[in-house]
């Protein structure tokens, strides 16, 4: 049975898990795993390597070139480009580990165990962290039980919700970011949705896609033909069809409209089912997650917020305040909680009230 953790988990077990202990993360490509390395550890000062396995022809690309030592006769390994050799200690991770050839597979074995490269150390307090893809569209090489053996294996399932509040972080295209909560089963691909006769070039979506369709149409406000075909090129003609048809209808209301033209899409709000109101709820959350307001706007976002609540209460919405009291007692988004806790007291006591009687 495999172990699935998201990347908050993957954070809280990085905390907690001994640097001398090595880690290995299981997932599709695309899905953010040396992203979210890179960016936890250089919160840290630490420095993280990543060495591409399967693009490696000889262990040598791993150990460095041999070099004859004029002192003993004997031959000695240059470092590689990589190697601490100012003694800090580094992150390496080893991306596409079953993907690499034996030969490469066997010098692993040394430094996972011993952290131990062609007899030089690297330096106390590093971090070995491997990755592997998983699923039956990859050409993959078998690893050697005892390689395995020396890694905690953890299988990483990002969810859509992590990846909607960094995206919007990063102010991806809010076409795509409403199009991916609205239909989150096309962030990543699905390796079972192919077919026999596929040739191995069909793409699918993934998160590194998306992130690229938002480059390509940002500033773009009407979308062609050509941009059809550009996304198409990225994230396969499934998913374009479905982003497509997202588009051309009625956009749903975002929480930022909630918050700041709350009487504008007030009859709207009042028409929509319990899943438009929940896509509602998480764009709310991570519009006060990753906005700065100014004071003007604080005041009317505080508005907006109770007079929300107070609709979705006043007209029997139950599953919809279940579900905002859910996203609220998740923990996922603390700067909105601390939002409703110190500016919309009424808020919270509402949130608390609907939990106690939950």
């Amino acid at each position: 049975m495999s172990i699935n953790i998201d990347s908050r988990e993957l954070k809280k077990i990085l905390d907690v898990t001994p640097s001398t202990q090595n880690i290995m993360l299981v997932g599709r490509h695309g899905i953010g795993k040396s992203q979210i390395l890179t960016q936890y550890f250089q919160e840290k000062g630490m420095d993280v390597v990543a060495l591409f396995l399967g693009q490696m022809s000889d262990p040598g690309d791993l150990i460095g070139l041999p070099t004859k030592n004029t002192e003993t006769g004997k031959t000695d390994f240059m470092p590689p480009y990589w190697f601490p050799v100012d003694g800090k200690p580094i992150v390496l991770f080893l991306d596409e580990l079953n993907r690499a050839r034996p030969e490469v597979l066997q010098t692993i074995m040394d430094l996972a165990l011993n952290r131990k490269l062609a007899g030089r150390m690297l330096p106390e307090g590093s971090r070995v962290i491997s990755a592997v893809n998983d699923g039956e569209e990859y050409q993959l090489t078998d690893l050697d039980p005892a390689l395995v053996s020396r890694f905690n294996v953890y299988h990483f399932r990002p969810t859509a919700e992590e990846w909607l509040l960094w995206a919007t972080q990063k102010g991806l295209d809010t076409r795509v970011t409403d199009f991916i909560q609205d239909s989150p089963m096309f962030l990543d691909g699905d390796e079972r949705s192919r077919t026999a006769t596929d040739s191995g070039l069909e793409k699918s979506p993934d998160r590194r896609a998306w992130h690229k369709v938002s480059d390509c149409i940002a500033g773009t406000s009407q979308l062609t033909d050509l941009h059809r075909k550009l996304v198409a090129g990225i994230v396969g003609a499934q998913a374009t069809s479905k982003f497509f048809a997202f588009l051309s209808n009625n956009r749903i209301v975002t929480g930022k409209d909630v918050l700041l033209s709350f009487s504008k899409v007030k009859a709207q709000l009042s028409a929509y089912d319990i899943h438009q109101l929940s896509i509602v709820n998480e764009s709310l959350f991570r519009f006060l997650e990753t906005q700065k307001l100014k004071a003007k706007e604080k005041t009317t976002a505080k508005g907006g917020l109770t007079s929300y609540l107070d609709l979705l209460d006043s007209e029997g919405k139950r599953e919809a305040i279940a579900h905002f009291a859910s996203m609220f007692e998740n923990g996922t988004y603390p700067q909105a909680i601390m939002f409703m806790m110190t500016e919309t007291p009424e808020v919270y006591r509402t949130i608390m009230k609907f939990i106690s009687g939950m």
